[in-house]
């Protein structure tokens, strides 16, 4: 069965915050940090991976991402420190 993830990738800690979902984790954030990707995350220098969660179906998972995208700045960051205090760069963890 096929993963989906939804995920958030920050500038800083507590900066500006992209959210997406994609199928290949690894690989979508490899382009928004090559800057392969045109738009928002490119413009505003968004690269570090601070929060992603999984989910199997993929409709599931669309609608997190619209239902996080819609959440205030400090919500976010709440779902963040859970499972990262630190705001460290996740993506290093999921290579």
């Amino acid at each position: 069965m096929r993963s989906y993830f939804v995920y958030i990738l920050a500038s800083k800690t507590k900066g500006t915050l992209y959210v997406g979902v994609t199928n290949d984790l690894v690989r979508r954030v490899a382009e928004h940090r090559e800057g392969g990707i045109d738009g928002f995350t490119k413009t505003h220098d968004i690269k570090r991976l601070v929060y992603y969660e999984t989910a199997e179906d993929v409709m599931v998972a669309m609608e997190h991402e619209k239902r996080l995208k819609r959440w205030n700045r400090e919500w976010k960051f709440r779902i963040i420190e859970e499972m990262n205090p630190t705001w460290k760069d996740l993506y290093l963890d999921i290579c």
